[in-house]
């Protein structure tokens, strides 16, 4: 037995799923990407924003569908508490191979409406977390991909935590040199603003 998700943020990182898993990459149509889920950091307990997803007739995102044993649940779940369910997203699911299949019983996570609120100051975009979701990205596809991912998610608006030299993020990855100056040009290119770090705590700084 099996289970099959789309993944749209994190979950595009191959480093972050288990070893059993299989990655499909290709796009989903009618959604959109959000940065639009507060909760606590776990293990940390300061507030920061996740991705989510709605829906968006006409916008097609790039993502993966993963499969793993079924087994593997509990551990998706616990990882997406702050998140529902939601079935019957197969049909929508256009794979980059035709060889590849996809279940019909396939679903994805969008945010809990507990949780669904933009981001702010108190609950940062963790640079960690944008990291590793970028680098799924660029290992899937390039730079495009990255430029695909900021086209096709709102709420830039959010600030950014940097974090990246003490990363908050669970699941946070380590980036090459070049990656992690490209990541950075694209990011700016957006104009998004950062909230620095020094002695533990968290600094605004606007003109970052």
């Amino acid at each position: 037995m099996t289970i099959t998700y789309f993944g749209y943020g994190s979950l595009v990182n191959r480093q972050t799923l288990s070893p059993e898993s299989k990655a499909v990459p290709g796009e989903l149509r009618g959604w959109v990407r959000e940065w639009r889920v507060k909760g606590k950091v776990a293990g940390i307990g300061t507030g920061a924003c996740a991705l989510t997803v709605r829906r968006e007739p006409e916008v097609s995102i790039r993502g993966v569908m993963v499969s793993e044993p079924a087994s593997g649940l509990a551990a998706l779940t616990k990882r997406e508490i702050r998140y529902d369910r939601i079935d019957g997203i197969a049909s929508e699911f256009h794979a980059e191979r035709q060889e590849d299949d996809v279940p019909q019983d396939a679903f994805l996570y969008q945010a809990k409406s507990g949780h669904y609120d933009w981001g702010d100051a108190d609950h940062p975009i963790l640079q960690s977390y944008v990291d590793c979701v970028l680098a799924g990205f660029f290992d899937h596809w390039g730079e495009k991909g990255i430029d695909h991912f900021l086209a096709t998610t709102d709420g830039w608006h959010v600030p950014i935590l940097a974090d990246r030299a003490d990363p908050r993020y669970p699941r946070a990855v380590s980036l090459e040199r070049e990656l992690a100056l490209l990541i950075d040009e694209k990011l700016s290119q957006v104009g998004v603003d950062y909230i620095q770090v020094s002695g533990g705590e968290a600094i605004e700084d606007r003109a970052l």
